[in-house]
């Protein structure tokens, strides 16, 4: 299964946020939306970081409450590792695990096209197996 089919069947839009919107703000639309991260986008619309739950725990560990007057650009992970629309469901779980992330953005020729979550791809990684299952007991039926 590929990228680009697993975001055909998720919400349309991706909470996203501005390198200026302070740390308070993001954790408020964190909450709101129940979601593990916000991508924080430049002006040209292009993706220039990501602000997960993990990354407000450790700024909140390192500088207490004045954490939350921080901006997103104080606290962002700069380095957004991004698949496309092509990737497959295997390659995203590999990079997922191997980075110890749970989010990455699908950009394609510069512009956000979604986000892709592990709750995303564990869905879909079990429906495939269940999938097999299913066809590997309806041939050992027939047999």
């Amino acid at each position: 299964m590929i990228i680009g089919q697993i975001l055909k069947s998720k919400e349309r839009g991706v909470m996203t946020a501005r390198p200026d919107d302070s740390i308070q703000e993001i954790a408020l639309r964190l909450a709101s939306r129940k979601i593990g991260a916000i991508l924080i986008l430049g002006d040209t619309e292009n993706v220039v970081g990501i602000i997960s739950e993990r990354d407000i725990i450790r700024l909140v560990a390192e500088h207490g409450a004045a954490a939350l007057t921080m901006l997103a650009k104080e606290g962002m992970t700069r380095d957004v590792v991004c698949c496309t629309r092509e990737c497959t469901l295997d390659e995203i779980m590999e990079t997922m695990t191997k980075g110890r992330f749970r989010h990455i953005p699908v950009v394609e020729n510069g512009a956000l096209v979604g986000i892709i979550s592990i709750g995303d791809v564990v869905k879909h990684h079990t429906a495939e197996v269940e999938l097999e299952v299913t066809a590997m007991r309806g041939y050992l039926a027939t047999g």
